[in-house]
């Protein structure tokens, strides 16, 4: 998808796409036209130069640094107001009435369900609610499939890789149904969440059935309050929508680091390898070399502040209503300031996350210690995939942008 922003402040960059036609190699036609695409003539001193080392270093220059600290404006502040309305009034109903429901045990799927209403936020109204809608099917889906292989007698290793299918497939749904933002990273959550052992068919259904109730109560608060969004604004979605088979690369590289982020987590014995998946599949996302970088910069630093705010509101032990308070603050705060750099998103976001698992499953107090560790190894694991997998063309787009071309 096109960049809003060569920054990489945007959360709403998602999946990274070749975009220029690929070579065949003997073709010369084929040459000249992605010679064209990038640059003409220019691209040709690069390619001795666009070794997956040299990107490597590239990236690890301090003008990155520098680059990931940038602050952007949002497209609309009125949207954003609006759409931070639209997630938190949807969490907060689908928390409440679980909660006072016979199986407040299962509070934490109607949420991740109403995160459906993330989606589409500078879309026109019709286009709005398709997308709400087919956010919120890839999310009981994110909660569905994982459930039931782990009640057919999938072993964890199965589980975890399993995630990173999610991951890719996710990926691919999300572009190919133009969903935007916040893109693949939601339902990774959401597969997450249902990594636990479902030891019985009827914890697979009320699992599915309660996501399914979250999503459903996203698409009517959206359907009923999106008339007071501007929808001048409708011109901000990306319209663009690339080849299947790019997107089904840009899926299969997700899956992979997804995979390896999750199975080293695993391997290490952490309780929650998802969290690295997620932060690999996040990072991934970004749609050029430097703006994933930008993103496993800004992922990690706000993530620690994040998981400080988190182990504040747990010291004190808070009771349901407290940490439901709490919850629905950070998702409405996230939101607002979503535009503006990542790292930001992350200060709230990553609170809010902790929170919830927490609601539906009291961990321990070293919950956010972990969600630390594993947040930067799946940081590091995805901008390492991201610049192993990487194309000729990425590469000559990093180094042609930083020389300013």
């Amino acid at each position: 998808m096109r960049p809003s922003r060569d920054t990489g402040c945007d959360l709403w960059q998602t999946v990274s796409f070749t975009k220029v036609p690929m070579s065949n190699p003997g073709k010369e036609s084929s040459d000249k036209s992605r010679d064209k695409a990038l640059g003409g003539a220019s691209r040709t001193p690069y390619l001795s130069s666009t070794s997956h080392a040299r990107a490597t270093r590239h990236l690890l220059r301090p003008q990155q640094l520098r680059e990931s600290m940038a602050i952007s404006a949002p497209p609309s502040m009125r949207i954003a107001l609006i759409a931070a309305f639209q997630v938190a009034l949807a969490v907060l109903i689908a928390l409440t009435v679980t909660y006072l429901s016979p199986r407040p045990d299962l509070v934490g799927f109607p949420a991740l369900g109403a995160l459906a209403a993330l989606f589409g936020r500078f879309h026109s109204l019709p286009d709005r609610r398709r997308i709400v809608f087919m956010a919120g099917t890839l999310l009981v889906l994110g909660v569905f499939i994982p459930s039931l292989v782990s009640w057919l007698g999938a072993s964890r290793t199965v589980m975890v890789l399993m995630l990173a299918l999610v991951a890719g497939g996710s990926t691919i749904a999300a572009s190919a149904w133009r969903l935007g933002g916040p893109g693949a990273v939601i339902i990774v959550f959401a597969a997450g969440a249902a990594l636990g052992q479902a030891e019985s068919l009827q914890v697979l259904v009320e699992r599915t059935l309660g996501t399914a109730f979250g999503a459903v109560v996203a698409w009517i608060v959206c359907a009923v309050t999106d008339h007071w969004r501007d929808q001048s604004a409708a011109g901000f979605a990306d319209a663009n929508v690339p080849p299947f088979r790019n997107q089904v690369i840009a899926g299969l590289r997700i899956a992979v680091g997804a995979a390896v982020a999750a199975l080293i987590a695993h391997a290490a014995g952490w309780q929650h390898p998802s969290w690295a998946a997620i932060g690999a599949t996040a990072v991934m996302q970004g749609t050029h070399l430097h703006i994933a970088m930008n993103r496993a910069l800004q992922r990690m630093a706000g993530t620690v502040l994040g998981s400080l705010l988190a182990w504040a509101v747990l010291a004190y032990d808070p009771s349901f209503w407290a940490l439901m308070a709490a919850i629905v603050v950070f998702q409405f705060v996230t939101e607002i300031i979503i535009g503006f750099n990542y790292a930001f998103v992350q200060v709230t976001v990553t609170p809010m996350a902790l929170l919830m698992t927490h609601l539906a499953s009291p961990s321990s107090a070293d919950m956010p210690v972990e969600r630390v560790l594993e947040t930067v190894l799946g940081a590091v694991i995805g901008i390492l995939i991201a610049v192993l997998l990487s194309s000729i063309d990425d590469r000559v787009y990093l180094l042609k942008r930083g020389r300013g071309e």
